[in-house]
């Protein structure tokens, strides 16, 4: 399998604090990722490097085969589908769900003078009803609740066919019901062998869905454990991690971490 992403002692500096210290992680195709670690770890930096809109101070970056620095980044970016809250603040409140999902396909936010054609629309309508949209295609975006503009923006995401689909914290903001809905719907899409490499990023193994692979976890910028999820996702990686006792423990195909009685 080839790299689809590979980091190599990547640092990112801003007002001499390191978001990320000399970070070396590969991503093979056909893997999909959870990326977990507490507040301020650096998982959105993480994924930012990931998504090409951001560059290391240091250490060299290989998105999709291409080097960050030696190719131009319209070109690139195009091939990976990033769903999250800053998207979410990019896209317009009067537009319709459908609209959200088919300006993804000119790499737009708005609608301007676009003339999609009925393919377009046809596989937008595909990607939303594998979310479980079909019923809110005309609805406004500004109107939707949580957990639909959740599933809207990873139908967006995935409008342009990507390679790496990349998710900053899917789940966050959503009740029980929102969450295991989703968690079900990315398990499907997880194990799904057509679709593309993913990373996904939380605070919380239970949000965690069948077909992940491979966890990373990062505290302070730095990478505590990285690797097949069987083997990484252990209480001690996650109690390092999080910095106090955790337990971890597997249910079928879902996790859970509870916390240590105190003494």
């Amino acid at each position: 399998m080839s790299d689809v992403l590979e980091l190599v002692d990547v640092s990112v500096v801003r007002d001499g604090r390191a978001l990320l210290d000399e970070v070396s992680w590969s991503i093979k195709e056909g893997e999909r990722w959870v990326i977990l670690g507490p507040n301020g770890a650096g998982k959105t930096t993480l994924l930012n490097v990931a998504s090409s809109y951001l560059f290391p101070t240091r250490g060299t970056v290989s998105i999709l085969g291409d080097r960050l620095g030696k190719v131009d980044v319209f070109d690139l970016r195009p091939r990976i589908g990033v769903a999250g809250v800053a998207m979410s603040e990019k896209l317009p409140k009067r537009q319709t769900v459908l609209q959200t999902v088919l300006t993804a396909a000119y790499g737009m936010t708005a609608t301007w003078n676009e003339d999609y054609e009925e393919v377009d629309k046809d596989r937008a309508l595909a990607f939303l009803d594998r979310l479980g949209m079909t019923e809110y295609t005309d609805r406004r975006f500004g109107t939707l609740s949580e957990g639909e503009r959740k599933r809207t923006l990873i139908a967006r995401a995935m409008m342009t066919d990507p390679e790496l689909l990349l998710l900053d914290e899917p789940a966050a903001g959503l009740d029980l019901g929102g969450r295991e809905d989703l968690v079900r719907r990315l398990g499907r899409l997880a194990r799904d062998p057509l679709a593309p490499s993913m990373i996904m990023v939380t605070h919380h193994v239970e949000e965690i869905a069948p077909g992940f692979t491979h966890v990373l976890m990062i505290r302070q910028g730095k990478v505590l454990a990285a690797g097949p999820m069987e083997t990484e996702l252990t209480s001690r990686n996650l109690s390092l991690c999080f910095g106090l006792p955790l337990v971890v423990e597997r249910n079928g195909q879902r996790w859970t971490a509870t916390g240590l009685p105190l003494k």
